[in-house]
Parts: C-alpha cells; sequence; structure tokens
C-alpha cells in the first residue's frame, strides 16, 4: 500500500519505517527542512536502537523516502497518517491540538481517491471526529474517511513494540475504513497479534485510560516505598510479592524518582482536564499527577540527607539525566527537577549519560558533563543513579569508593543490593524504599 505519514518525530519516524518494512511504500513528511536533510543523509535525529539500520535499509529497498512536499506525498496514498507533537497546551492542561487540525487542514486539498486520515497522535477523545469535519469542510467533494489508531511504544523498545504488539487498536465508523487499516496490520496477524477494532472515541480512549493507569501503577509502589523507609520493609521485596498475583503483575512496580518522558505527563494532565470539561472528576489520576510531583521533591531531600543537610560546597556525580533508559528523550526527566536544586543549593554537580547530552545540556546549565564514570566520580562526595542505564549496573563500586572524597551512593533505581554498596567501601548507602545504610560497626 501506499501511505503518506505527516509529521517525523518519535512516533511518526518509527511508524513510519516500520510500516516500510511491512512491505508498504512510505513516504514521510515533516515541514523542518533540517530534519529532512538528515534522513536523506541517513542520519536518524532521535536516538532510538535499531532505527539507523532499518532507516537505510528500507531506503534502499525503496520502500521509504523523506519530503517535505505533502501534496505528492499525499496524492495517491490509500492512507496519510497525522503523526505531529500534542504537547500540554501553556495555561490549562489541555492536548495543544494546533499542529493536529493544522495538517487536517492542509493534507485536505491534496486527497485523491478514496483514502483513510489516520490519526496516530496521542489526541483527546473527539478529535478524530473534529478532522473529519475539518477535512469535509475544506474538501466537500473528498472521498475519505477517518480512523483513529493510537502509539503505545516505549522509547527504547519501540521497534520490537511496533513489530510485536501487545495488540493494535483501531477505532473506525465505516468497514471500508476498518478493511483498509487491517491491510496495512495484515503481516501482524501472522505473530497473531490482536487487532481491536472499534468506533472512535473508544479508540481515544484506550490511549489515556492505558497511560494514566501505567503512571498510577508507578506513582502507587513510590507512595508505597515512602512507606517502606519508615517501617523497616524493602520496597523490591513488597513489589515482587504483589507483583506474583496475576491480577497484579510485576511491570510498573519499580520505585523510582518519579515517571517522566513524552507520554506519562502529558496524557495524565490532559485525562484529568477532559474529566474536568466533563464534570467527571478523575480524581485518581489527579492524585497521582500531584504525588508523582511530591516523589521528585522527596528525593530532593534524600540528597540532602546523604550531603548532611547542605548541598554548598559538595561534588556530586549523578549517573543518568534521560527519563529512561535507551532513549536520549529528556522531556519531564526527573533530573529536570532534582539537578537544578542540586546547582542551586551550591554544589559542584557533574553528569554522566551514554545518550542525554545534546538534549540535556542546554536544559541543565552549570553542570559540567563527563564521558567516565569512574572519571566524574573521583574527589566527588556523592553518587546519585538517576536513570538505570546498563553501563551503570555493572560498576567497579571498590574502585570508584577508592576515588572519591566521602564515598556515599544514593541508588534512586535500586540497582545495587545495600551490602554490596557497603561492602565495596561505600560509607553511606540510600535507595528507593529500602531505608539508608552505613556500614555496622
Amino acid at each position: 500500500m501506499r501511505i503518506a505519514m505527516i509529521g517525523t518525530g518519535y512516533v511518526g519516524l518509527v511508524s513510519g519505517v516500520c510500516l516500510s518494512d511491512f512491505g508498504h511504500d512510505v513516504v514521510c513528511v515533516d515541514n523542518n527542512s533540517d530534519k529532512i536533510a538528515m534522513l536523506e543523509a541517513g542520519q536518524v535525529p532521535i536516538y532510538e536502537p535499531g532505527l539507523d539500520d532499518l532507516l537505510a535499509r528500507n531506503v534502499a529497498a525503496g520502500r521509504l523516502s523523506f519530503t517535505q512536499d505533502m501534496a505528492a506525498a499525499v496524492a495517491g496514498a490509500e492512507a496519510v497518517f497525522i503523526a505531529v507533537g500534542t504537547p500540554t497546551r501553556r495555561g490549562d492542561g489541555h492536548a495543544d491540538l494546533t499542529y493536529v487540525y493544522g495538517v487536517a487542514r492542509e493534507l485536505a486539498a491534496h486527497l485523491d481517491g478514496y483514502t483513510v486520515v489516520v490519526t496516530k497522535s496521542t489526541v483527546p477523545v473527539g478529535t478524530n471526529a473534529e478532522v473529519a469535519r475539518i477535512v469535509r469542510e475544506t474538501r466537500p467533494e473528498a472521498d475519505f474517511d477517518v480512523a483513529s489508531n493510537p502509539e503505545f511504544l516505549r522509547e527504547g523498545a519501540a521497534i520490537d513494540d511496533f513489530m510485536r504488539p501487545d495488540r493494535v487498536v483501531v477505532g473506525v465508523e465505516t468497514e471500508r475504513a476498518a478493511d483498509v487499516m487491517r491491510e496495512i496490520y495484515r503481516p501482524l496477524y501472522l505473530r497473531e497479534a490482536p487487532v481491536v477494532v472499534t468506533d472512535l472515541e473508544s479508540a481515544e480512549m484506550i490511549k489515556y485510560a492505558a497511560n494514566a493507569f501505567l503512571a498510577t501503577k508507578i506513582t502507587f509502589i513510590n507512595e508505597i516505598a515512602a512507606l517502606c523507609e519508615r517501617v523497616g520493609a524493602d520496597v523490591k521485596e513488597v513489589s515482587r510479592g504483589i507483583g506474583l498475583d496475576q491480577r497484579i503483575g510485576n511491570k510498573f512496580l519499580h520505585a523510582g524518582p518519579g515517571y517522566g518522558g513524552s507520554c506519562f505527563p502529558k496524557d495524565t494532565n490532559a485525562l484529568a482536564r477532559i474529566g474536568q470539561d466533563h464534570s467527571v472528576p478523575m480524581r485518581i489520576v489527579e492524585t497521582v499527577i500531584e504525588v508523582n510531583e511530591q516523589v521528585k521533591r522527596r528525593m530532593i531531600d534524600k540528597l540532602l540527607d546523604m550531603l548532611d543537610g547542605s548541598f554548598n560546597g559538595k561534588s556530586v556525580t549523578v549517573l543518568g539525566v534521560t527519563f529512561k533508559p535507551e532513549t536520549d528523550d529528556m522531556r519531564d526527566a526527573p533530573s529536570l527537577t532534582i539537578v537544578p536544586a542540586l546547582v542551586g543549593g551550591g554544589a559542584d554537580v557533574r553528569l554522566v549519560d551514554p545518550q542525554g547530552r545534546r538534549e540535556g545540556e542546554p536544559l541543565l546549565p552549570g553542570t559540567t558533563w563527563h564521558a567516565d564514570p569512574y572519571a566524574a566520580a573521583e574527589g566527588s562526595n556523592l553518587i546519585v543513579i538517576l536513570t538505570e542505564w546498563n553501563e551503570f549496573r555493572a560498576l567497579d563500586l571498590t574502585r570508584m569508593a577508592g576515588t572519591m572524597a566521602t564515598p556515599r551512593m544514593a541508588d534512586l533505581r535500586n540497582i545495587y543490593a545495600p551490602e554490596d554498596v557497603l561492602a565495596a567501601g561505600f560509607e553511606a548507602h540510600t535507595g528507593v524504599g529500602r531505608g539508608a545504610h552505613e556500614p555496622a560497626d
């Protein structure tokens, strides 16, 4: 099939590349000339493992191309995907649909023959109906249907998520549109991936409900972690104990410094606003948003305790600044709250991240960046593990402790056992939901 993908951000680029790997003829469109030039040169503007190789293979096969010319891309396309950003709107927390509606107006003029206009962006309930209205108003004679096809991609594992999804959600109004969407995802039938075909509104709601539920699980275990510290329990054991219950499951039950990224903060805010607008307050979601901010501030208090109540004049090495490993995404990362607090308190802050410097350097001023965690730790008063990159999971702790001014560790991802940290020569250790530990006398 011939497919146009409007937008080459994270969702659009991954989706376009993967659809071309299914065998479809995909043209990715973006109005950013620098980004298109990069992509045409085989350079990927985001970090996502395996994406550069997959892109190069499909470009070489002639199935994938990039352009700024929307008219050429849309003309003759059997499906046009809208995959532009829907950031949180300033002032009210709603999803900003300016780009979605702008693309709908622009593409309407170029529709050629029957086309399914597919919204891939995360959008509130009612958005696809408005997209249909805009297209009809702009081009009354157009032969088209709209479809909602929300994405469920985890950054760092997006290609596998697209190729081997838990499910594909498709919202449509006509069987004709459903047939087109089934054909697009037909390669997944061999892998027995379920395709959930529903109405537009339900598809839109599924995306928000899924992300809000996962954010709730993270926030729940972070609150349990705070209680564990007070009562002497170990949150890792608690997480394992409840996660083995098949009704609960073990995913998203890892205590840490709070959720971040491109989806959970934006989508929980949007769902809360949708509920308020329809006089159905999302009280659980509203509390999740509030508690998640409190979790980040609680981490700052932990670091203060580790440094005897003051950051001033102390050297702190932070390992990891992206919101999760295997991505360069800094959006709403806990580091954007924690690192400025360290700098503002007078600390000398040294940052190490395998992929985060390009995005993080302008966002975290007053810091120094290092490629080597051991060099960064030399003379430091505290190591803070903020992102659980694989590079940080097997550090030579004895070597690291031996070069620090005061060997202390705040493992905010609980990747090390406290007893191992102390045995390596650290004089103090704290995790999340595990309390603080010092060597026995």
